[in-house]
């Protein structure tokens, strides 16, 4: 389950990627419309600025852009960013790998292998899954190239 922080992260990206290219979006209206407690929007999008997601700019006409087009931010980079390692096991973490304290043979470990597909399907689908897929999907199009299903992958 991802955590309320990250899902307003994804809430901001996407409003950013509403918004008319070029013109900021203020923490203000961001806030207003997606709902987001604009305090906590204000942490969430200043750590998104420090991981080169969006851009900040100062003034009567300032505010946040995303610093890449839509179709270059992944929801898989994001989620790590906030929520840190997606694996639902240590040992099976591509960023932060960490044998379990209890386990003598990764290899033959039911609790890993049961896992072990269901976190490869799952990261696949975040990894490709761009927020231009997000914009898609909340405009009601279809989301064939972030959907298992229509790629043959079982789930």
């Amino acid at each position: 389950m991802i955590t309320q922080k990250a899902k307003y992260a994804i809430k901001a990206l996407v409003a950013l990627a509403r918004a008319e290219q070029g013109r900021p979006s203020t923490i203000r209206d961001i806030a207003a419309r997606e709902r987001i407690p604009q305090s906590f929007l204000e942490q969430i999008l200043i750590e998104l600025r420090r991981a080169g997601l969006v851009e900040s700019r100062r003034g009567k006409e300032g505010g946040y852009l995303l610093a890449a087009a839509p179709e270059e931010i992944g929801l898989g980079r994001v989620l790590r960013l906030i929520d840190g390692p997606v694996a639902p096991l240590p040992c099976l973490s591509r960023t932060a790998y960490r044998r379990c304290a209890d386990c003598s043979d990764e290899a033959s470990c039911t609790v890993r292998a049961i896992f072990s597909e269901m976190y490869e399907t799952t990261v696949t689908v975040l990894d490709r899954t761009t927020l231009m897929d997000a914009l898609k999907s909340a405009s009601g199009a279809s989301l064939d190239a972030a959907d298992p299903v229509a790629d043959g992958v079982s789930t």
